[in-house]
């Protein structure tokens, strides 16, 4: 396996472990925690309270989850877990687990509650609510998705908050700091869910505010040259926000001991690699070599259809293009790369299923020379926008629109062929420029086009034609974790469809993806 990276574990900060029973916002509440300022990672359910313990937790979060604590082989929790003397907030079914374990009783209410619901407070005092909604104290919306619900807590317990159909929807025990919140108050739809969060993190755990973007910095910086001390190090710029960031950082702790290679593969959006290397050498005064590959990424993409291995090929030909530009690089034994944390949950993990192979992650060739330097490894995308920010990258790199380090090769459903390559390239071009012209590029996190291995009838011209339909894709989101379609105006995409059919060869009808992720993932591949 290559060589695992060194630079992307933080300074020992006071940690929040947040449980994952396969919720769709596991990574949400991870990213909550830090925008109170506390460093949070998620691990499994089936971890020890062994395990647990090792990492020394300052707090832990119980994640929701889709199954009912009452059918066989729901997720459950070491019962040894109680007993470190940890803070615990369950959020959903990890209150009712929390209830459930400790000998309290969960049932199915009739029916369940999905949504916005108003939350009303009961008599009894409450570490988690008192002071969260100053305007409203006694009453609040929050947002429920489940059907079981607490009916009785566990001894020692209090019921702080219910609603019609929750009537045990907050729970508190303040001698063993454990809490219960049947709703999510991570979500948006939850407007003093974060307040609360916060309480239960500061108040009650009592954790300092120390994960900031400018700490961050300072220990990344300590920990790229620690690791590389007086060697090279090669950083592979794809255009995109990560590897900028990440290079920016490496700047900052080697110097002049970075090169950075911008591999034109080929699959590019219309102009972006003379914008990319033109704009990092002029912002960023880095030494930049501009290797043009299509020709290869071309020939060994040829008559692949599987998108794991159009991701594991294009990764192995990055590396294989990165290690012939060492050539002439003395000591160049580092390969800097801007792994995200989403980029590894995703790509498999101890806390996750693979979804997909992410090329920097689960695409590197296994007899890789390099040495990984990975100082983005623990942070959201919403964290490397602020860092970027803060070491004075220009807002066209730290607010460019995600593009996937396997580029356009991922956005052709079937065989990469420089052909299919310009179609979806002259369609990207129509959306995104579309979306700018109509002002709604800084509501989209996202929009690109999709090429569609399938063939439709259409007429045109009075003539049938038999063409390729282009997919339409965009959406909203905060950290591409979990994403919604956008909706866009009518008027809107009706003129990106119609430019496309008319300006597009081979192409011959438009279609426009609603579906939200999950369950679905942004990209198509």
């Amino acid at each position: 396996m290559p060589p695992p990276s060194s630079a992307a574990s933080p300074v020992a900060h006071p940690t929040v472990l947040v449980v994952d029973f396969g919720a769709q916002y596991a990574q949400l509440i991870a990213r909550r925690v830090r925008e109170a300022q506390v460093y949070s990672e998620i691990v499994p359910h089936t971890s020890s309270a062994d395990e647990l313990a090792e990492r020394s937790p300052a707090a832990i979060i119980f994640s929701g989850g889709p199954a009912s604590v009452h059918v066989n082989g729901a997720p459950g929790i070491d019962p040894d877990v109680y007993g470190l003397g940890v803070p615990i907030l369950g959020i959903c079914y990890g209150s009712q687990l929390l209830a459930r374990d400790l000998g309290g009783r969960v049932d199915r209410s009739g029916r369940g509650e999905y949504g916005r619901t108003m939350l009303g407070r009961t008599d009894a005092a409450s570490e988690l609510l008192d002071g969260s909604s100053p305007g409203e104290p006694s009453t609040q919306p929050v947002w429920m998705s489940h059907f079981d619900a607490v009916t009785e807590p566990p001894a020692g317990f209090v019921v702080t908050g219910m609603t019609p159909d929750s009537p045990a929807a907050v729970i508190e025990d303040f001698g063993r700091r454990f809490y219960g919140v049947q709703y999510h108050p991570e979500v948006a739809h939850t407007p003093n869910g974060q307040a609360q969060l916060e309480r239960f993190l500061h108040e009650v755990c009592q954790i300092n505010s120390e994960w900031t973007m400018t700490n961050v910095i300072t220990e990344s910086v300590e920990a790229i040259g620690a690791q590389v001390g007086s060697a090279r190090a090669i950083c592979g710029l794809s255009g995109g926000v990560d590897s900028a960031v990440a290079a920016a950082l490496t700047q900052r702790a080697i110097g002049s001991q970075l090169t950075c290679v911008f591999v034109d593969t080929g699959l590019m959006r219309a102009g972006e690699g003379d914008q990319v290397t033109e704009t990092f050498r002029r912002t960023q005064g880095i030494e930049l070599i501009h290797e043009r590959a299509a020709d290869e990424f071309f020939e060994a993409l040829a008559g692949v259809t599987d998108p794991e291995d159009k991701r594991k090929i294009i990764g192995e030909k990055f590396v294989r293009i990165f290690e012939r530009a060492a050539g002439g690089i003395s000591d160049a034994r580092f390969l800097v790369q801007g792994t995200l944390y989403p980029d590894v949950i995703e790509s498999g993990s101890p806390t996750a299923a693979k979804i997909k192979s992410h090329h920097n992650v689960g695409g590197l060739p296994e007899d890789m020379t390099f040495e990984l330097v990975e100082p983005l490894r623990n942070l959201f995308k919403d964290e490397v926008r602020a860092v970027g920010t803060e070491l004075g990258l220009p807002p066209e790199i730290v607010q460019r629109q995600p593009f996937p380090g396997p580029g356009l090769g991922v956005r052709i459903v079937g065989e990469v062929t420089p052909e299919a390559v310009e179609t979806v390239r002259a369609a990207d071009v129509i959306v995104r420029t579309e979306i700018e012209t109509a002002g709604l590029d800084g509501e989209v996190w996202q929009a690109f086009a999709v090429l569609a291995d399938i063939r439709s009838v259409g007429v045109m011209g009075d003539e049938r034609t038999y063409a390729k339909p282009i997919i339409v894709r965009a959406v909203t989101s905060e950290d591409a974790m979990t994403a919604d379609w956008a909706r866009l105006p009518h008027d809107l995409l009706e003129t990106i469809s119609s430019r496309i059919v008319n300006e597009v060869s081979g192409v011959n009808r438009v279609v426009y993806d609603i579906t939200s992720k999950p369950p679905g993932t942004i990209e198509w591949e």
